[in-house]
């Protein structure tokens, strides 16, 4: 019976795993050059331009959504996101929606971070300290053999406020990132120029330095973890 649990386990498909270039290329590159090369009238036209270009990352998060069989949360985020910059676009409201709108997303990432401390499953749990990165049932026998759970949950709420804080970083640095690069008139050319712009600036403006404060935010999580619990980093993390 074990035997036949086992097999059943083992043939169990992994998920599938995302791939960079994909990402990049839907979300960034592909946008960008439509929004910078194919906005003039000889081309797709302002309008049209907005339509297509942004039209690749709702597809890609659709994507996503067919492959994996479920919601991945930040790709629904990003749906959401694009959808907000196209309507805004289109309707060719004033650049400061787009900043306001660039802003709040990562702003409510890190209030939601925060005031998830007071619930019982805080979001640090889901998008660094999870099962599918570490093995939790060891670290917490761990922490029950050392008496060491409070100290333990002491680490989580630090490693929260540093992801919140990741999170406003994000949000600051899309802001300033709308307001200096979105100078054009809404509904032209140049406009949508800048707004390739501003998408292509955002993963070396934007999403590094967020990215550098989460690999740090994740060392010092494996740090206190080995710390509190004495198991090896191989012990910590979950074994495939």
């Amino acid at each position: 019976m074990n035997s036949q649990q086992s097999e059943t386990h083992s043939d169990k498909p992994a998920e599938k795993q995302e791939s960079l270039l994909l990402n990049l290329l839907c979300n960034i590159i592909l946008p960008t050059l439509i929004l910078t090369k194919l906005s003039n009238e000889d081309y797709l036209g302002i309008k049209l331009a907005i339509i297509v270009a942004l039209a690749f990352p709702l597809i890609y998060g659709l994507h996503d959504f067919i492959t994996r069989g479920k919601l991945n949360f930040f790709s629904g985020l990003g749906v959401v996101s694009v959808s907000l910059t196209g309507g805004i676009s289109l309707l060719e409201m004033d650049a400061i929606y787009i900043a306001i709108k660039e802003a709040s997303i990562p702003g409510v990432l890190g209030v939601a971070t925060l005031l998830s401390l007071k619930t019982s499953q805080p979001l640090i749990h889901t998008l660094l300290l999870n099962d599918k990165v570490f093995d939790v049932g060891r670290i917490n026998q761990a922490l029950d053999s050392n008496d060491s759970q409070s100290e333990f949950d002491q680490l989580l709420i630090n490693a929260s406020w540093i992801l919140a804080g990741s999170f406003f970083l994000s949000s600051v640095l899309n802001y300033l990132l709308a307001v200096i690069i979105l100078t054009a008139e809404p509904g032209t050319v140049a406009f949508n120029e800048q707004l390739g712009k501003m998408t292509a600036l955002s993963f070396p403006v934007i999403a590094l330095p967020a990215m550098a404060v989460m690999m740090g935010n994740i060392f010092y999580l494996f740090r206190g973890i080995k710390k509190l619990t004495g198991l090896e980093l191989e012990n910590i993390l979950k074994q495939k």
